[in-house]
């Protein structure tokens, strides 16, 4: 079966659930879950039951898509997503976008915790993406291209919206949030990356890194859907004097501590669209 008809069919499978029409998709990353509570929940669907769905397997990630209202705003919540390192391939890393799409969203939240290169960063700062670097071996583009889905060549200039980009920062900043913009780079994992690899990213110009969120930009940008990247900083990763051993555990508490920052941004960026 050809992707824009594996397309079709989740969104009949989904359309069949509930027909709640969400205006943003949000993808929630690893240690970020608990942004589900502030949801008045309308439905919910695990992720095995949607035709040609994968599995969320990494921890804090729960495997559903969530429909419902967050500041009064209709949205679709991915809690969890696809890593190319949990051995899926890119087409399935980035399947829900292309699924999310074609149920009418109109915008695309992504957040993310990743390593901080920038040597002004702290642990818990937030990030507001720029721009990034790919150091994936994959891209979810590769192959035939379908027009139906977006061009073969599609343009990256304004990949991350500028709009959504300011007004996040407006509202962190009046909020008191610490709050950058950055470049967000990413490598495949699962390991962490090593010490030259973090001074590599830095002279390339990266200011945080991680394992995820590249693939599904591509695909959003093919399909032209704007994106806001919010990414946190769960550990400072250069200079090689700053960086600390690091457990997922650890990762996870970070973001968990963290986390209300990013709720209560998300929800006022809801309540501005």
């Amino acid at each position: 079966m050809m992707l824009y008809e594996q397309i079709q069919e989740a969104v009949a499978y989904i359309r069949r659930q509930t027909d709640f029409p969400a205006r943003t998709a949000i993808v929630l990353g690893t240690g970020l879950g608990n942004l589900t509570d502030d949801l008045r929940i309308v439905a919910e669907i695990a992720y095995p039951d949607i035709p040609h769905f994968a599995r969320s397997t990494v921890q804090s990630h729960k495997g559903k898509l969530i429909f419902g209202y967050l500041a009064e705003h209709p949205v679709v919540v991915m809690a969890g997503r696809f890593h190319w390192y949990e051995g899926w391939s890119m087409e399935q890393v980035t399947f829900p976008i292309r699924v999310l799409k074609f149920l009418g969203v109109q915008q695309l939240f992504i957040t993310n915790v990743s390593g901080g290169v920038n040597p002004h960063f702290r642990t818990g700062d937030l990030v507001v993406v720029k721009d990034h670097i790919n150091l994936l071996p994959e891209n979810p583009l590769r192959g035939t291209n379908d027009e139906r889905l977006g061009p073969r060549f599609p343009d990256m200039l304004h990949t991350y919206d500028e709009t959504l980009r300011q007004k996040a920062l407006e509202i962190a900043q009046k909020n008191q949030i610490r709050a950058f913009e950055g470049v967000y780079s990413a490598l495949p994992g699962p390991n962490l990356e090593t010490p030259a690899e973090y001074t590599m990213l830095r002279t390339l110009g990266s200011d945080c890194t991680g394992m995820s969120s590249i693939p599904e930009v591509l695909v959003a940008r093919h399909m032209s859907l704007p994106v806001l990247m919010i990414s946190l900083v769960s550990n400072v990763a250069y200079p090689r004097s700053a960086i600390r051993e690091t457990t997922v555990e650890e990762v996870i508490a970070t973001a968990e501590a963290a986390e209300p920052k990013m709720r209560l941004l998300i929800r006022e960026m809801l309540a501005y669209l």
